[in-house]
């Protein structure tokens, strides 16, 4: 099916749900609002929406949420929302830009610099367009923006070897790369030789030398035991991850305005608690890396900044990028 059509048959979605809500949603005197994620329900997005969103919204709202995509598969929430039957997701960048293109510069690396500024870029007059788009034509209100973590660069090499300070300190450098198209021209753009492979080959091919490094963020260093087999990690932050609370539009529409000013807090309050969970944890395995003796260091980031997104201007990745907007999004900078 082509983006067009696909499209076409959301718009018919959304006005159909429009007139002729959920039953499951407006059943009762209270509103069910039905959370589906592939999060799991440890996660810290799960925990702050279950913590701090849920009570929040208890008088007229029972929040249910659905871990593990089991009421929706992974990738398909934002379609069940278009067409009635799921009241909230918390959806990627990614995901947003299957259906509008522009949304790929939310993903893209060195765009967000900090936890602080995608909070800034979310609340600013440049994402208005953005926003209204994903609610005109696809039934999706974005209510928060929930922060995910940073990438940086984990190296096999001691920094007696190798110090990374510049792109130009990685050259030569075989950094394990995601396959996609989109994850090799970020390596690249690094100044490093992106190496595709699957996550699973990533802690026998670091022992071994296939490759010298690789990008995660740091729980994912410590959850897959990278520092066993490495020396260093380079805070790049080459990637400050995100998600968004997305909430039905037409949920939102039958709300009275002390509702929707309740249901927008609870989003605001619930992001900013998994945020600072998030930074607290990053803070903590930094602390946990140094000492299994690995040297964590921040390099120069404006230089990496500077570098990486002259690489994708006038690139294929940035041709759906409304012009103006990435000057904006910098202009927010810490």
């Amino acid at each position: 099916m082509t983006r067009f059509t696909r499209r076409m048959v959301l718009a018919c979605a959304v006005s159909a749900s429009a007139l002729c809500l959920a039953p499951a949603a407006f059943a009762q005197d209270k509103l069910t609002l039905r959370m589906s994620t592939p999060a799991s329900d440890s996660d810290q997005r799960s925990v702050a929406l279950a913590t701090v969103f849920a009570p929040a919204v208890a008088e007229f709202a029972s929040y249910e949420p659905h871990y593990n995509g089991s009421l929706i598969a992974q990738g398909a929430e934002l379609e069940a929302i278009a067409s009635g039957d799921l009241e909230m997701s918390i959806a990627s960048a990614q995901e947003l830009a299957t259906f509008f293109p522009e949304f790929s510069i939310f993903a893209t690396g060195y765009v967000h610099q900090s936890a602080a500024h995608q909070v800034k870029v979310f609340n600013d007059p440049l994402m208005d367009p953005f926003k209204k788009k994903a609610e005109d034509e696809l039934g999706v209100k974005l209510l928060a923006v929930m922060y995910l973590g940073r990438r940086n660069v984990n190296l096999r090499q001691s920094k007696e070897e190798l110090t990374v300070m510049t792109p130009e300190d990685l050259a030569g450098v075989n950094l394990r790369m995601p396959g996609t198209d989109a994850w090799q021209f970020l390596g690249k753009a690094l100044g490093a030789n992106p190496t595709p492979m699957a996550f699973t080959e990533i802690y026998t091919a670091l022992s071994t030398g296939s490759v010298d490094g690789q990008d995660n963020p740091l729980p994912t260093v410590v959850d897959a035991k990278f520092y066993e087999v490495t020396k260093q990690v380079v805070l790049t932050s080459h990637l400050v991850d995100l998600n968004y609370i997305a909430f039905s539009k037409a949920t939102w529409d039958k709300l009275t305005p002390e509702q929707q000013a309740t249901v927008q807090k609870a989003a605001d309050d619930a992001a900013e608690s998994g945020r600072q969970a998030q930074l607290k944890k990053e803070e903590d395995l930094v602390s946990f890396l140094r000492d299994q003796g690995l040297d964590v260091y921040e390099p120069d980031l404006a230089a990496f900044r500077t570098h990486v997104q002259a690489q994708y201007t006038g690139s294929e990745f940035a041709q759906s990028w409304p012009e103006g907007v990435l000057e904006k999004i910098n202009a927010l900078g810490d």
